[in-house]
């Protein structure tokens, strides 16, 4: 059976992919960082599809023997196919106000956990001759943010990562991608303390009047569903996007208003 590993698995679109993986077919490895019993959630769900699922904490931001965590859920599921590097966070946090160690936690988030997680998986898959690579990055990573602009940039550097493991490794039958989201109603967003109520703080408006200014820059006029965000990351590790690598696909609800 088809093995995928998705980090971040716990909430949200690293959730939602996870669960329609399992639906497609695939066995589940499933990292989680801070919200155990949601990465168990997850795994229940897998199951309840007749999936294997097997769990393990991840903290990218600390972990450089990553090569290790992929080559024990690869071993405990019988394989690696398919990779997707979801894990991330941000906050509303002006430039005064970012830290070296801020900046620090999102490159370690976007760059450096992603690459030793792609160093790891790629050349296994390349020796089979195939596999799929997804990284999560962001429309600000297309169109920087001065909301946090240390989260910007290391998803515009998750982007160039990517194009270059694609040049690498797509003769090799491994095809690197990546999804670009705009606004998603999880609780990155929505949770008490999340970025809406730290949006309204900082502007001294209600919660609600921060989500519409939000939903208001959105040509489709809402924010997306994790499960929408899903959907695209499914489709480019499936069979269905067999001539992709490279790609950074836009799935923001029209944010970015640019054809790249």
């Amino acid at each position: 059976m088809p093995v995928a590993i998705v980090t971040g698995s716990d909430s949200g679109i690293g959730k939602a992919t996870a669960v329609q993986l399992a639906r497609d077919g695939f066995d589940l490895g499933i990292t989680w960082h801070r919200d155990e019993d949601g990465a168990a959630e997850t795994a229940a769900e897998v199951r309840s599809h007749g999936r294997r699922a097997e769990v393990r904490q991840l903290d990218l931001a600390q972990l450089p023997g990553a090569a290790d965590m992929i080559d024990e859920l690869a071993a405990a599921l019988g394989g690696l196919d398919v990779l997707v590097n979801n894990s991330g966070t941000s906050s509303v946090t002006p430039l005064e106000e970012l830290t070296d160690e801020d900046w620090e936690l999102q490159w370690q988030l976007s760059v450096l956990g992603p690459m030793r997680l792609m160093r790891a998986a790629a050349p296994k898959m390349a020796e089979r001759g195939y596999g799929r690579i997804v990284n999560v990055a962001s429309s600000a990573g297309k169109r920087p943010s001065s909301t946090n602009m240390a989260y910007a940039v290391g998803k515009a550097a998750q982007l160039s990562l990517s194009r270059a493991f694609a040049d690498l490794y797509a003769a090799k039958g491994v095809l690197v991608n990546a999804v670009t989201p705009g606004p998603v109603e999880t609780g990155l967003w929505m949770a008490p303390g999340g970025l809406a109520d730290q949006a309204a703080e900082r502007r001294g408006v209600s919660r609600e009047e921060a989500l519409d200014a939000q939903r208001s820059r959105v040509p489709i006029g809402r924010y997306a569903t994790a499960e929408e965000i899903a959907s695209v990351v499914v489709f480019l590790c499936s069979e269905r996007a067999s001539y992709v690598a490279g790609a950074a696909w836009s799935a923001d609800g029209g944010v970015v208003q640019v054809i790249i």
